[in-house]
């Protein structure tokens, strides 16, 4: 064997073990899919907001660092900053994890840090948007380092021409978690007067909640799946061990991307595509609060009927892509996107009806684009870099998605108005779409020697 050669038995273990490995792998998107609903989606961005803008000046701005600020702007700018954080840690954690082959560790260690982070959040109240600002930050990127972690044992517990399906289910699990939360939130929030709570409180609660659940089903991935070993060339590169610099190990990365041009393609279409989806979901509940006045109660029914939806979209778009391939799938996801940017814009105020019309479209089409997403991209990265690959998927996933909470913050400083924000994210539509349909994903797939799946 080779230096760069890695054995079969690393990447698919007998069918019962990558069966029990499969399980515990869904159960982390159950464990922390409930603080991208919860807390991203529905509570955070709206309560935020209200508790900056509680402390701003008569003009509507805070000074966070001294600098101004519109309170409607602060969570934007806030998810932005937590995904630069984000770019700066997760190549070299995807390096070590390849390096050392202790992907659990790791994973534990930023999926706790996260849980904590959250659960932190029922200390914020009255004017304290600082440290609501900072929990966030926190939160955020330790959800994006532990993905990297979990997106890496995709190629390693599912053979190719299951993981389109794995995946799905996987996401699939986490939109089940994310609508049963909401059930129980939903309660709480509204019956709030009927537990003895403020509405601040309740929501502070349902914030707390989410970090707490995210920890406790963390315990179950942790108990079933396992490291592989690390790849002969772990032990350094260049020199360097398995610690260096986060920027460093980006750079190494991209440039071993450029042996894989096709690869480098891809993932390029997917950063700009999925910057749109990610920013839709994470602003959505501003732009039902803000511009459509919508009650809180609206907005999580709506968030829970994307959730339930959404898992049968998921599994939906799964059967598609064993028809059509996966990457037919995903350009058709991304016309309805669009057309839902579209109607979001044009959407009346205080209509509550055409907003669920809009949640279920966003439900059909959302866990599938993503799902399809990572299962095309997990079957075009060469053997052994897994992790280190699915850093860089990452920073595209919920790491370079700075730009669309960026955009979608300006636009809304300068016009004052978020149906302008709104529409400005479709172009991140159009233009992953156009470069996505130009990728050849049967050559790409061959060039980073991996076998090419029936249907792609």
């Amino acid at each position: 064997m080779t230096a760069d050669t890695i054995e079969p038995e690393e990447y698919a273990s007998d069918p019962a073990e990558r069966k029990r490995e499969q399980r515990g792998w869904y159960f982390y998107d159950f464990a922390c899919s409930v603080y991208s609903t919860s807390v991203l989606t529905v509570f955070l961005g709206p309560y935020l907001t209200s508790v900056a803008e509680a402390a701003a000046d008569a003009h509507g701005y805070v000074h966070p660092l001294g600098i101004p600020v519109r309170a409607g702007s602060l969570f934007a700018y806030a998810v932005s900053a937590s995904i630069v954080v984000a770019v700066v840690v997760m190549p070299l954690v995807g390096a070590v994890a390849d390096r050392a082959g202790r992907k659990k560790p790791l994973l534990a260690a930023s999926a706790y840090l996260g849980a904590a982070a959250t659960t932190g959040m029922f200390f914020l109240a009255g004017e304290r948007y600082l440290l609501g600002t900072f929990l966030l930050i926190v939160a955020n990127a330790s959800l994006s380092v532990s993905m990297v972690l979990y997106n890496a044992y995709l190629p390693q517990i599912a053979e190719p021409d299951e993981r389109d399906a794995v995946s799905s289910r996987g996401w699939a699990f986490g939109y089940t978690s994310g609508a049963l939360v909401l059930v129980l939130n939903l309660v709480l929030y509204s019956g709030h007067d009927s537990f003895g709570l403020s509405e601040g409180e309740a929501v502070r609660i349902c914030l707390a909640s989410a970090g707490l659940w995210w920890g406790a089903f963390t315990l179950v991935p942790l108990r079933r799946l396992r490291d592989r070993q690390a790849r002969p060339e772990g032990a350094g590169r260049s020199g360097e061990g398995a610690v260096g610099s986060g920027w460093g190990q980006l750079r190494a990365t991209l440039k071993d991307m450029r042996r894989h041009p096709l690869t480098l393609s891809f993932l390029l279409a997917y950063l700009i595509y999925n910057d749109g989806i990610q920013t839709v979901i994470s602003q959505a509940s501003i732009y039902g609060s803000e511009e459509l006045e919508l009650d809180q109660t609206t907005l999580i029914t709506a968030v829970l009927l994307v959730q339930v939806l959404a898992v049968a979209g998921a599994l939906g778009m799964g059967r598609l892509a064993r028809v059509y391939g996966a990457k037919r799938t995903i350009l058709g996801s991304l016309a309805v996107w669009t057309l839902i940017l579209a109607a979001g814009y044009f959407l009346p105020a205080n209509s509550p009806v055409f907003f669920y019309w809009l949640a279920a479209a966003i439900g059909l089409v959302m866990g599938g684009s993503q799902a399809l997403s990572r299962s095309l991209f997990s079957h075009l990265i060469p053997r052994g870099k897994e992790a280190e690959y699915f850093s860089a998927y990452e920073m595209s996933d919920r790491g370079l998605s700075w730009l669309g909470p960026l955009v979608f913050g300006l636009a809304y400083q300068l016009t004052g108005s978020y149906r302008d924000a709104i529409i400005s994210l479709v172009i991140f539509f159009a233009v992953g779409f156009t470069l996505l349909a130009r990728v050849p994903v049967r050559r790409a797939v061959a060039a980073a020697g991996n076998p090419i799946p029936d249907r792609i």
